[in-house]
């Protein structure tokens, strides 16, 4: 492991660029996969949430790029709205910290594709940050030059390359020319989701942070029992006795976010809704108050569980247990972000309770169980006879 950004043959300006963000050190991700990238090798990257992937893969684009050519030579695919904003944000952020003239663009769907059009005549962007479908819209277009690109990531890989969405990704890659490089990051990649990247790459490097797919250490477990119709109120009351600087709740089913975040207004707590059934500005403007600290609480759907670098967050709620086992690794992952520490709390029925023992089992992390006694959430004490 390289304990140096000028170990890894970074040019200086990246490095004087990063250090403006405060970061000093590559995390273990970082010093595993940036050499091998800037030699164009195919790479699988698998670290736990909040580890450094995307600066793992964009600190090798970054210096690849020929930025006296006013072309396109690397796309990265994510699977939601809000992640590719993020990391198209963070594309613009190093540039302008370190003085290289990359330029990037965001691609989404659900906007005007003509507008889209004139921008990208406008800015010709080095990088193309987007979702999976409007990408191929564009390229089928003729408007994204597929020819011209070096270096393909996937992001969030067990997701776009799930059997149900990977034909996009494969459509996407058939475009652009044979040796290309290509690279698929996670925090947790499934067998069958390795099966399909090794069927897309050359001979593929599989790097990982940690041996096993694990869950940043810094994150607290607790659970609390109560009956179904008694979950929200147990939330209100845990809220309260935790007092969080951020926090995001979970809830599994679009109605139920509403109810929750109607129900959390009405008791003074502050708080927007996200998910997929409500309009681009209204989660532009949950996101943007939740980033800024004008509202302390975001309640989710599992649109908030993917890759977003939300600093601060202390508390994750699952109000629902999540549906899928690796899912709990990824909302859980949204606070203890960096080095930060953060507690996830799981609020389940006496039936659910083998579910929290699949997640003790699966990512080799211990449970708390605790309880809201006089406006504190304590921990249980079980006497044995």
């Amino acid at each position: 492991m390289s304990n140096s950004f000028n170990d890894l043959n970074l040019n200086l300006d990246i490095i004087k660029g990063l250090e403006k963000q405060g970061i000093l050190v590559p995390t273990d991700i970082q010093s595993v996969v940036i050499t091998p990238a800037l030699e164009n090798k195919d790479i699988i990257g698998e670290a736990f949430t909040g580890s450094g992937k995307t600066l793992a893969y964009l600190l090798p684009i970054f210096e690849k790029i020929n930025t006296e050519k006013r072309e396109m030579q690397a796309i990265v695919l994510a699977p939601t709205h809000e992640l590719v904003m993020q990391i198209d944000a963070q594309i613009k952020l190093l540039a302008n910290n370190s003085g290289v003239p990359v330029t990037s663009m965001g691609i989404i769907g659900d906007v005007n594709i003509n507008n889209q059009i004139k921008k990208l005549k406008e800015i010709k962007p080095h990088i193309i940050v987007g979702s999976t479908g409007r990408v191929f819209d564009l390229i089928g277009k003729k408007k994204i030059s597929a020819h011209t690109i070096k270096t393909i990531v996937i992001d969030e890989g067990d997701n776009l390359l799930d059997p149900k969405r990977v034909q996009v990704v494969k459509d996407i890659i058939k475009t652009t020319m044979r040796d290309r490089q290509l690279m698929v990051f996670s925090a947790s990649i499934k067998p069958e989701t390795l099966e399909v990247a090794k069927e897309l790459m050359k001979e593929p490097l599989i790097l990982k942070s940690e041996a096993k797919t694990s869950i940043n250490p810094n994150i607290s477990h607790v659970y609390v029992t109560c009956d179904r119709r008694d979950k929200f109120e147990v939330l209100r009351k845990i809220i309260a006795a935790e007092n969080p600087e951020k926090a995001l709740v979970f809830v599994n089913d679009n109605e139920d976010i509403e109810l929750t975040t109607l129900k959390l207004n009405y008791h003074n707590k502050n708080c927007y809704a996200i998910s997929g059934n409500i309009s681009k500005e209204e989660r532009k403007i949950a996101m943007d108050s939740f980033r800024n600290g004008k509202i302390k609480v975001l309640v989710s759907s599992d649109i908030s569980a993917r890759g977003l670098d939300i600093p601060d967050i202390t508390h994750v709620f699952n109000l629902d247990l999540p549906l899928k086992l690796n899912e709990y690794l990824h909302r859980s992952g949204r606070t203890a972000r960096g080095t930060a520490s953060g507690t996830c709390i799981c609020l389940a029925t006496d039936k659910q309770l083998n579910i929290i023992k699949k997640y003790e089992k699966e990512f080799d992390i211990k449970f708390q169980e605790k309880r809201v006694y006089r406006g504190v959430l304590e921990p249980v004490r079980r006497y044995q006879e």
